[in-house]
């Protein structure tokens, strides 16, 4: 099956079932024909934007992140909206500013930072709920720690 094919399964899945895990996508789309491993449903994840939302009842379930897209959408208005929807807190340890996401967010938001060409970034690192954003210098962490932190 092509990675195409196995996408707008997945997307349609999505869409129409309350999934809580990476296994229960797994077994949706075995029950749909489709074997995959872990690994190929996490890149899948990736590659769909796929978050983690959080419903009334505060239980995490799979949803595709839906950008708020306008004519003029730039990088930068999507990190935004990015930030806006998975960032719960911001931290600042000398040239370290510190992400907080909603679960299994922070490599989707890792990437949308990697695609920005910024100053006061060296890289970023992401984990499970977290990304780290390194700057050269103190100076640069306070003004992306202020960034992150001002609504947009």
């Amino acid at each position: 099956m092509k990675k195409s094919e196995r996408h707008a399964i997945i997307e349609n899945l999505i869409q129409k079932n309350t999934i809580r895990t990476q296994d229960e996508l797994r077994h949706l789309l075995m029950e749909n024909g489709v074997v995959a491993t872990q690994a190929t449903i996490s890149r899948d994840i990736r590659d769909l934007k796929i978050v983690k939302a959080v419903d009334a009842s505060g239980i995490a379930y799979f949803q595709q992140f839906e950008e708020k897209v306008h004519e003029d959408t730039t990088e930068k208005n999507h990190l935004n909206q990015l930030v806006q929807d998975v960032v719960t807190k911001v931290d600042r340890v000398q040239f370290m500013t510190i992400l907080h996401t909603i679960p299994n967010n922070a490599p989707i938001l890792a990437a949308a930072i990697d695609e920005i060409e910024m100053t006061e970034k060296v890289c970023s690192l992401a984990g499970f709920d977290i990304v780290v954003i390194i700057s050269p210098n103190e100076d640069a962490a306070i003004t992306l720690e202020n960034r992150f932190k001002q609504p947009h």
